[in-house]
């Protein structure tokens, strides 16, 4: 479970840009994966479903919303 909290920590201190990147349709799927992970760790159904739904709209239209909302707040919402 520690490896799991220092990936959080890893991937919440990464810079800007590097989440911008992390953003584009391949990549994108960082964030579903991160997404599964913080909602295990945080015991949170919600957030792991979403992380799971995350893996299959990765490449169609949930990069999009990533991409912005990671320009406008600094990290993908729903996370």
């Amino acid at each position: 479970m520690k490896f799991l909290k220092d990936l959080l920590k890893t991937v919440d201190k990464l810079p800007l840009w590097a989440k911008v990147i992390l953003c584009i349709p391949a990549l994108d799927l960082v964030w579903a994966i991160y997404r599964i992970v913080k909602g295990v760790v945080k015991k949170d159904a919600v957030l792991t479903i979403i992380g799971v739904l995350w893996v299959i709209g990765a490449c169609t239209i949930t990069w999009v919303f990533d991409l912005v909302t990671t320009v406008m707040y600094g990290h993908p919402k729903l996370t």
